[in-house]
């Protein structure tokens, strides 16, 4: 007798041989058929011998589930696409962490990188190609590299690609911008002489991803008492006057890289960095 038997869970050829191997053991097993793509086993068998509630419960036992019912295979493509999405962010990670404790060394490292304008780009799209080279891969290695495999294990893929977009979305609203306060944040210093006044800095930063190394390099300034970043560009900095100055603020040369306008909340004017051009240079 010859059956086809739907089965649910199985998503490489390590399943298929488990299967076959199981069900080839099985007194009364003919042949066995399976295929990754149709989710189904075609399996010629001698009902004399095993009947066909034997073969499907032996496949569950596995941990599959057939159509007859039962328990799914838990599957771990979840964990797989998750990581895949997270691995490329790796180096962002070790520059959070190294703000957060403070790690010079490590933010020293990171500068030169931060530089320049174009590295989240690369790194956005280094994260993508990791997802399609994985996905690939994937798909290749356990024989569905086609259009019917694609759409086989399509939740495999939006998974992967989901997460990628979702670890760059969380890192550039979410934790760079909290990254950019918490390394801003200023040790109690107190007024010394002069008065604290505030300006409101307008950045030309590509993403927010560049703006925990503006928040570092104010904080380098003596009489920087306080730092608070928002989206998309904008900084608040509290400063005691008699200590430093919107001149020596603007000379910082990080600002050459990427200009600061200061916004004159009084009057609405815009300043541009550029006019201070003596202390730039």
């Amino acid at each position: 007798m010859e059956k086809i038997i739907k089965i649910e869970g199985m998503h490489c050829k390590s399943c298929v041989r488990n299967i076959t191997d199981e069900l080839y053991s099985l007194r009364g097993i003919k042949s066995v058929k399976i295929s990754l793509i149709n989710n189904n086993a075609i399996i010629n068998f001698d009902p004399r011998l095993i009947t066909l509630e034997k073969i499907h419960t032996e496949i569950e036992k596995l941990g599959y589930s057939t159509d007859l019912g039962s328990k799914k295979k838990k599957s771990n493509n979840v964990l797989k696409a998750l990581a895949y999405g997270i691995i490329p962010h790796i180096g962002c990670i070790g520059f959070i962490v190294g703000s957060v404790l403070g790690v010079t060394v490590l933010m020293q490292f990171f500068r030169p990188l931060l530089m320049s304008r174009y590295f989240f780009y690369g790194l956005i799209g280094l994260s993508l190609a990791f997802a399609t080279v994985s996905v690939l891969l994937y798909l290749k290695n356990n024989e569905l590299f086609s259009i019917n495999g694609l759409k086989r294990k399509w939740k495999y893929v939006s998974i992967t690609y989901g997460t990628t977009v979702g670890v760059n979305l969380t890192l550039f609203l979410i934790v760079f911008p909290m990254l950019a306060n918490v390394s801003a944040s200023t040790s109690g210093d107190q007024i010394i002489f002069g008065s604290a006044d505030s300006l409101t800095l307008s950045v030309n930063i590509p993403c927010s991803g560049h703006a925990p190394l503006i928040s570092e390099e104010l904080r380098t300034i003596e009489g920087i008492l306080e730092i608070r970043y928002s989206l998309p560009n904008k900084f608040t900095v509290k400063y005691d006057s008699g200590r430093t100055s919107i001149n020596e603020i603007l000379g910082l040369a990080v600002f050459r890289q990427y200009p600061a306008t200061v916004l004159d909340e009084s009057s609405g004017e815009q300043i541009s960095n550029s006019q201070y051009s003596c202390c730039i240079n």
